[in-house]
């Protein structure tokens, strides 16, 4: 079954940090850049940050920039996002998605669009 699989949410208080991780399962993740979105209670999913497949360049939403490293080891078929100074407006179900790329491409995907594979999300409580 191909699939992506989030681990690593969990409570943590406001400040704090959590590493995530994208696990792919039955295809090989270093032919897909990778995009990271949230999901608010009560509000729509969007993408905050990506990698692309090469793992030499990401983006990330001016929200999280200089707090948010995402991260990738081709080899152990992972990517990772790790999240410092979490705030409790992040709280939400954290997703991976992944799009197929050309291997020198440097963009990644932080929209929806044409999104291959999706994990089923792992949930972030940032709360005191």
């Amino acid at each position: 079954q191909l699939q992506l699989v989030e681990s690593g949410g969990g409570l943590v208080q406001p400040g704090g940090s959590l590493r995530l991780s994208c696990a792919a399962s039955g295809f090989s993740v270093d032919t897909y850049a990778i995009g990271w979105f949230r999901q608010a209670p009560g509000k729509e999913r969007e993408g905050f940050g990506c990698i692309n497949r090469r793992g030499d360049n990401t983006d990330y939403a001016d929200s999280v920039k200089g707090r948010f490293t995402i991260s990738r080891d081709n080899a152990k078929n992972l990517v990772y996002l790790q999240m410092n100074n979490l705030k409790p407006e992040e709280t939400g179900v954290y997703y991976c998605a992944a799009r197929a790329a050309y291997l020198r491409q440097r963009s990644c995907p932080r929209s929806e669009t044409n999104m291959e594979f999706w994990g089923k999300g792992t949930l972030v409580t940032v709360s005191s």
